[in-house]
């Protein structure tokens, strides 16, 4: 029976060992990467709000569409979607970096704006109005002036007066 239980004991410290020289190695090679790590840049919590300018009530579901600029270059854009508070939250953003930011909604105008972040947390609330009517160059815009009149009546416009007169 002695043989076994000094087997037995043999193998079990063997195991062991095995054990600890692997878990050494492992801790080993944490310190000593293949490539050296860079931690990404502290980054921003950007929350943005979109309101009706009208009444001040959240607008749900506009298009918040962030793009970080480096340098002249757009770098992409993000797009988030507003919840039932109207706010849009993204934080990925770095610290330092340049957004253009563009609010699309349904039946208000589109909102475009150019921030720098250069705070860990920041918050906008934005006011969207609805659109205004177009300009058309086939109404009258002048019906106010006097001159705009007289060229209709024919009395001041002398491509229409008579030379002979």
């Amino acid at each position: 029976m002695r043989r076994g239980t000094g087997l037995h004991f043999a193998v079990v410290l063997a195991g062991f060992c095995l054990a600890l020289s692997c878990l050494a190695h492992a801790q080993n090679n944490q310190q000593r990467r293949g490539r050296k790590y860079k931690a990404p840049p502290p980054s921003s919590t950007i929350t943005v709000t979109v309101l009706k300018a009208s009444n001040g009530k959240p607008i749900r579901n506009a298009s918040v569409i962030f793009h970080p600029i480096q340098g002249d270059h757009d770098e992409g854009g993000m797009e988030l979607k507003t919840d039932g508070d109207g706010k849009a939250t993204i934080d990925v953003i770095p610290v330092g970096d340049t957004i253009l930011l563009q609010i699309i909604a349904p039946g208000f105008q589109t909102y475009g704006g150019k921030y720098q972040v250069d705070k860990a947390e920041m918050a906008m609330t934005l006011r969207l109005n609805r659109p205004v009517a177009a300009y058309s160059i086939y109404k009258d815009h002048n019906s106010g002036s006097n001159d705009a009149q007289k060229s209709k009546d024919g009395n001041s416009d002398s491509k229409n007066s008579d030379p002979k007169k």
